[in-house]
């Protein structure tokens, strides 16, 4: 019970507060621009059902869950199959396995700045009930979340899921012909899509956590980044004083905004249409028309496809080539021989596939904060396990470097990003050809058109 020793390595001066609230209350500069006249999303009633935790819209079935450390958790997301009959499985489960956020500053009162958001803080332990009509529209659903306690007793977080039918002005599909003599033909489609949404507070990070279903057969993820930038002090007001690496960015009088990480690993139990799944690597490759060609182009490209058959085969680094991924059912085809997929549209960074094991959930292990890094990502993957035409996860990481701004100061405005999981050959033809159009709007002040 005695202080055995300390470090007093610097001093520097303490930031000033004024004009850090952010707060509307304490805000004295009169609010900006033009006064909006408001929006409003206004339904005869909502377009999707929720039994328990189960949720059905549209063409989709799915499970929505909440768990401590990884917040949402998607399962038995299934797709109707007009053609066929039947719904068919997509994603078994989905869910944040970790969130990675390191500092860029290795001195002695930063360096140990390295965050597991999840495995450390849990994204659901951090999640907070959300605000109707500002964290969600007006026409959303909310839902409670519930775990135990430290004394066994369960805890309720009100709110903190959001489920709700978006539509912002988008369009699903288009054409117009006219091309046909004496003819003109116009077939548009709105696009109406499904919205799940959760918001993790962890510190000074908020993050808002979207799953978007579409009825193409789409699987959108979202992650926005918001909150409070980790600042440290410093001596300077302007940056023609800063003579030294201050591993960061000017924003304030006496205030430094760190450089940092936020990358985000995605646990992806693909079923396409059934268990047994492989990655496909599609790679773009130009080719040179030779002289001994029919043709006057000098060059074209082309799809060379390889099977990844193990682990280490999966391990794929995106941005380096032109190059599409693929999980595809080697077992089923389309009528035209194809196998049946989908296809992973990426924002950047990495992308890892291992054979399904019940007990490789988290990948920075277990206990993150205490791993030893035996019971990792890396640790499993490394045994190279077969994974072709195998139960599969897909691991994907979403990244963003993030090099501060003085318009991040006080309070951030949402940084976006993402990625999508698509339809490849899944389907016989354009699922949504067919697809009900909402009723015709009672009033559409806004348009001249005879025919809205």
């Amino acid at each position: 019970m005695k202080v055995t020793g300390y470090t007093d390595r610097l001093t520097v001066t303490v930031p000033k507060a004024e004009g850090t609230d952010y707060r509307k209350s304490k805000l004295k500069s009169p609010l900006f621009g033009q006064r909006s006249k408001g929006i409003t999303v206004i339904q005869d009633g909502r377009g999707f059902d929720i039994d328990g935790h189960s949720v059905r819209w549209a063409n989709w079935k799915f499970h929505l869950s909440f768990d401590t450390r990884a917040g949402s958790v998607i399962s038995l997301a299934s797709i109707y199959d007009q053609e066929k009959e039947k719904f068919r499985r997509v994603l078994y489960k989905g869910f944040v396995s970790e969130l990675f956020v390191p500092y860029m500053d290795p001195s002695e009162e930063w360096y140990y700045k390295t965050f597991f958001d999840a495995g450390e803080y849990g994204l659901g332990l951090c999640a907070f009930p959300l605000e109707p009509y500002k964290d969600c529209p007006a026409n959303a659903v909310f839902m409670d979340g519930y775990y135990a306690g430290q004394d066994g007793t369960p805890v309720e977080i009100k709110n903190v899921f959001c489920v709700f039918e978006k539509y912002a002005g988008d369009i699903m599909w288009r054409h117009t012909e006219t091309a046909i003599p004496d003819k003109f033909i116009r077939e548009v489609r709105e696009e109406v899509s499904l919205v799940v949404r959760m918001v993790s507070t962890v510190g000074n990070y908020d993050y808002i956590i979207d799953w978007e279903f579409k009825q193409s057969g789409s699987i959108k993820v979202g992650v926005g980044l918001t909150g409070i930038l980790e600042v440290k002090g410093a001596e300077y007001t302007h940056k023609d004083q800063i003579k030294e690496e201050i591993y960061g960015i000017l924003l304030a009088d006496y205030t430094v905004g760190v450089y940092h990480d936020h990358f985000l690993t995605y646990h992806l139990d693909l079923d396409v249409d059934g268990h047994d799944n492989s990655l496909v690597k599609s790679t773009l490759e130009t080719k040179r028309v030779t002289a001994a060609d029919s043709s006057r182009r000098k060059s074209y490209w082309t799809v060379v496809k390889e099977t990844a058959k193990t682990e280490n085969e999966a391990k794929i680094r995106l941005g380096m080539k032109p190059t599409e991924l693929f999980v595809v059912n080697p077992n089923k085809k389309t009528k035209m021989g194809n196998e049946v997929g989908y296809r992973l549209i990426p924002g950047s960074q990495t992308v890892w596939v291992t054979p399904y094991n019940k007990s490789e959930k988290w990948v920075g292990g277990l206990c993150a904060d205490q791993s030893q890094g035996d019971d990792t990502l890396a640790i499993w993957s490394s045994r190279d396990r077969e994974i072709e035409n195998k139960d599969i996860v897909l691991w994907y990481t979403l990244g963003f470097h993030h090099v501060p701004s003085q318009e991040d100061f006080p309070v951030m405005p949402t940084l976006s990003g993402g990625f999508e999981l698509r339809p490849a050959n899944f389907f016989e033809s354009n699922p949504v050809l067919n697809t009900r159009s909402p009723p015709i709007p009672r009033a559409f002040p806004n348009c001249t058109s005879a025919n809205p």
